[in-house]
């Protein structure tokens, strides 16, 4: 498939959000088997391999939304900053609750972080294309399978709703309306034909890079006998 188009999908063309669904779906399901995320998934994961994946997601987000603050006067970037979506201050919250004031200090922050942050920052330069990718991936995520992932975190870890603000949307009064039309806001995202599959690749490496982040953090869990 040819991906790319006008500056807005005509009649028969897919749009961004569409094309990223189809460019990262194998992607999707195998972040789904690895690491913390499948760990979660099946049950295996404890409140500690949590904390970690909060306190490395910490800054990735912190980097994206302030990303998309300073981008909001461009016309092709203004539908992305969405602040009642926004997660770090609720990542803060969640890591007070279930860690404690020291968690900055006291938690490792990794370099598949520190990469992750890095790709965000560079998706950020030049027009902005490239965040529709890093978007796409964490808030649409968030918004959709982020909410099964709430349901076993509370079942499994016995975490109440004051440690699980990450995946609580409390402005937004109707969720699934909100999920449609913040993706088809993506999916009408004005962008020349070289940006659109700028911005769909950028959506690939952003989820290589949540796979990394995921399995190191099994790696540390190892290392430094968390459990």
């Amino acid at each position: 498939m040819t991906i790319g188009g006008p500056d807005s999908p005509g009649v028969g063309n897919p749009g961004l959000a569409d094309c990223l669904k189809e460019r990262t779906g194998d992607l999707h399901r195998q972040a789904e088997r690895s690491g913390i995320i499948a760990d979660i998934l099946r049950g295996s994961a404890s409140r500690q391999d949590y904390v970690v994946l909060l306190r490395n997601l910490h800054p990735v987000y912190a980097a994206l939304e302030q990303a998309l603050e300073s981008a909001r006067g461009r016309d092709s970037l203004t539908s992305l900053a969405e602040p009642v979506i926004y997660r770090t201050a609720c990542i803060e919250r969640d890591l007070q609750t279930l860690w404690g004031s020291d968690w900055r200090g006291a938690l490792p922050l990794l370099p598949a972080a520190s990469r992750y942050v890095r790709r965000v920052e560079a998706a950020a330069q030049g027009d902005g294309a490239r965040l529709y990718g890093h978007a796409y991936t964490r808030y649409l995520g968030d918004l959709n399978g982020g909410q099964v992932l709430r349901g076993l975190l509370s079942r499994r870890l016995s975490l109440g709703p004051e440690g699980l603000s990450f995946y609580d949307f409390p402005q937004v009064a109707d969720l699934p309306r909100f999920r449609a039309a913040y993706r088809e806001a993506i999916n009408r995202a004005p962008l020349s034909p070289l940006r659109f599959q700028a911005a769909v690749e950028e959506g690939v490496r952003a989820f290589a890079h949540n796979i990394e982040l995921s399995l190191a953090i099994g790696a540390t869990r190892a290392n430094l006998g968390m459990r």
